[in-house]
């Protein structure tokens, strides 16, 4: 046996993260209670992937099945895949196959390095339907230091309490979302169909002080978890959760909630994406729609020729777009939310920046255009991230600024 692997257990005894590797990969967790300390949360660095990487800063620890085989110093990596039920190891100093594997860093202040980006935490890589998975397993406060400031950037002096109000709502989204992907072996992923997480490349001392400042705090409505939904920008008022969402509805502290200022204006105007405008021809739409629009009776898609008429037909407790109806020489196409956005989309492709809009149309030379003059960005339900913003600069504190976005939802301590 190496000199290292004689060593081994001593060196076990005094590192809490290298105890926390031999835990069982991607195990179950129990559901969130009150009390006592954060609890870990498993993050979907790598999803149904070919392939991944694995290095670290320092001397790195692999583990499997409870015992260490191998380690990787400074500058060494292991590439990582699927190999029919198992895992593949080439490169550095191991070679194998093994059923799963936890990696950790051995030196504290160094961190791990998956694809190239440094992590807090362990590593758990393993197979599943003859895809990797690579998760990052660490405290749900480590893992906060790598959100807000992803989702909120950096910040001036006057707009901490944005910040801090990030924390919070990013807090009770990840624990409220524990288990969201369980079949899968992990808890959340890293982009916009969660929040963003970028690990330590993403943090920021800032957002580092947003997460100890508020550190356990998290929202709660009859003593249980809100669903904390947030976005870029409301444009004038949050949305209603039937008008993005299906299968859910508005609750007392999720419902719209206006932004306007009380002398007039909106907190969020202050956002790149407060106003939109996107523009179509007849003939650009209809292409458009026969990629996008669903099966609609009695409408082939390779029937949706040029567009004659668009009109909204009904509108959202906010006043967002929740159908509309196209007239095509087949017939009547009706678009309903929450697809709206992805289907109406830009001559270049990306879905509508929000279903706040209006919709104009006039002939020119060409014959039918059509005009989207939009508000806002994101699907509008619950914290709207530059209204924060916006509410900072004015003085509020990130308790009020949760509780407005929230109604009649509380700042809880939950640990």
């Amino acid at each position: 046996m190496s000199d290292w692997l004689t060593r081994w257990p001593a060196r076990l005894a005094t590192s809490a993260a290298i105890a926390v590797a031999f835990a069982t990969c991607a195990r179950p967790h129990a559901p969130v209670a009150r009390g006592g300390k954060a609890p870990d949360l498993r993050i979907g660095l790598v999803v149904a992937a070919p392939g991944a990487t694995v290095s670290g800063e320092a001397e790195v620890a692999a583990v499997a099945g409870g015992e260490p085989v191998f380690r990787l110093l400074p500058g060494q990596q292991v590439t990582l895949r699927p190999e029919g039920l198992a895992l593949n190891v080439s490169g550095g100093p191991a070679r194998g196959r093994y059923e799963s594997l936890s990696f950790v860093s051995l030196t504290p202040g160094r961190f791990l390095l998956v694809n190239g980006r440094p992590y807090r935490g362990v590593a758990d890589a393993y197979i599943r339907n003859a895809a990797l998975y690579v998760v990052n397993r660490l405290s749900v406060e480590e893992y906060l230091r790598g959100v807000v400031s992803a989702e909120m950037g950096r910040r001036a002096p006057n707009e901490i309490q944005a910040l801090e109000s990030q924390a919070v709502v990013s807090r009770t989204y990840a624990l409220g979302n524990r288990g969201r992907y369980a079949s899968s072996g992990f808890d959340i992923g890293t982009d916009i169909s969660d929040q963003a997480y970028g690990g330590v490349t993403a943090e920021t001392e800032q957002g580092n002080d947003a997460v100890r400042n508020t550190q356990g705090i998290v929202l709660t409505y009859g003593g249980k978890l809100i669903r904390a939904f947030f976005h870029s920008t409301c444009g004038y008022a949050t949305a209603a959760p039937e008008e993005a969402f299906r299968q859910i509805t508005s609750t007392p502290y999720l419902r719209s909630v206006s932004d306007r200022k009380p002398r007039g204006g909106y907190y969020c105007e202050i956002s790149p994406r407060f106003r939109w405008r996107v523009e179509w021809d007849a003939d650009t739409l209809a292409r458009i729609l026969r990629r996008t629009a669903p099966a609609q009776p009695g409408i082939e898609r390779e029937r949706i020729d040029r567009v004659r008429d668009i009109r909204v037909t009904r509108t959202g407790p906010s006043g967002r777009v929740m159908e509309v109806r196209v007239r095509v020489s087949a017939g009547e196409l009706i678009l309903l939310s929450p697809d709206i956005r992805t289907i109406l989309r830009t001559p270049s492709g990306d879905p509508l920046g929000s279903t706040a809009f209006q919709l104009h149309t006039r002939t020119g030379p060409e014959g039918l255009v059509i005009t989207a003059a939009g508000a806002g960005w994101g699907h509008g339900v619950g914290f709207c991230q530059w209204g924060a913003v916006g509410r900072a600069r004015a003085g509020q504190d990130y308790r009020t600024i949760v509780r407005t976005y929230f109604p009649g939802a509380e700042v809880t301590r939950w640990y």
